[in-house]
């Protein structure tokens, strides 16, 4: 992972999270991202229609008074939250315990949505969901600045860490599975769709947040799957890249 710098504040680092990095052994810390804090007219805003509330419907104001004193610009305990990412995984301090998962275990989610409000592009939402070999999951949000790095550097490193093991697996005859979609070392297949080997894939495009699998000779996509349905993303694009071309 690239040294990234989340912000330009000094920020020390928890006992309990060093001590759970290394009892991970997850090695270095690269990169801390904070939460995102609210600009100065989000703050106004918010002062205002909680007064405003309050003087005309108190529910309506109560509930702008509840936004306001979750915003890490006001709360402590939101201010105190943090994704660090380390050199052999990340640790999620936003619980009463921080959780840590590795970049060679970990599954992830992701479900990225670009908001348009009269075909205007008024921003976009981020989801990152993130899985043990236990079962346990956390999510990650837009709460915290710069989603568009956090985010593609967890995809970045699940791929770096799980590329040479999953390509394994397929060696030895294994099946890899990607949600839906299942990929070996003789083709891709879904429960739907059937089983296409990789001679017959024209194309493997993302587009508008899906995969698009394209069958030669036809002109219709012979599967196309909603990125947030495929766990590891990113590792699922390279492993397809790497058998298709030793096909």
């Amino acid at each position: 992972m690239q040294r990234v710098p989340s912000r330009p504040v000094q920020d020390r680092i928890p006992d309990e999270v060093l001590a759970l990095a290394a009892s991970e052994g997850l090695g270095e810390l690269r990169a801390s991202f904070f939460p995102k804090r609210a600009g100065v007219w989000a703050i106004i805003g918010m002062v205002f229609f909680s007064l405003l509330g309050l003087l005309v419907f108190v529910l309506p104001g109560l509930v702008f008074i509840w936004l306001l004193l979750r915003t890490p610009n006001v709360s402590s305990k939101q201010a105190a939250k943090r994704i660090h990412c380390f050199e052999h995984g990340l640790i999620v301090s936003d619980r009463d315990r921080p959780a840590a998962f590795r970049w060679d275990s970990a599954a992830v989610l992701q479900h990225i949505t670009r908001r348009y409000a009269n075909g205007v592009y008024v921003g976009t939402s981020y989801l990152y969901t993130l899985f043990k070999p236990d079962g346990s999951t956390l999510e990650l949000t837009g709460f915290y600045a710069d989603p568009e790095v956090w985010g593609a550097a967890i995809q970045h490193e699940i791929t770096r860490a799980q590329l040479p093991g999953a390509l394994d697996l397929v060696s030895r005859g294994e099946p890899l599975r990607f949600g839906d979609l299942v990929v070996d070392a003789h083709g891709m297949a879904t429960s739907k769709r059937g089983s296409l080997p990789w001679s017959a894939v024209e194309r493997v495009e993302v587009k508008n947040g899906m995969v698009f699998v394209g069958r030669s000779g036809k002109l219709l996509a012979w599967s196309n799957t909603p990125v947030r349905k495929i766990p590891n993303f990113f590792l699922f694009l390279a492993v397809v890249d790497q058998l298709r071309a030793r096909s």
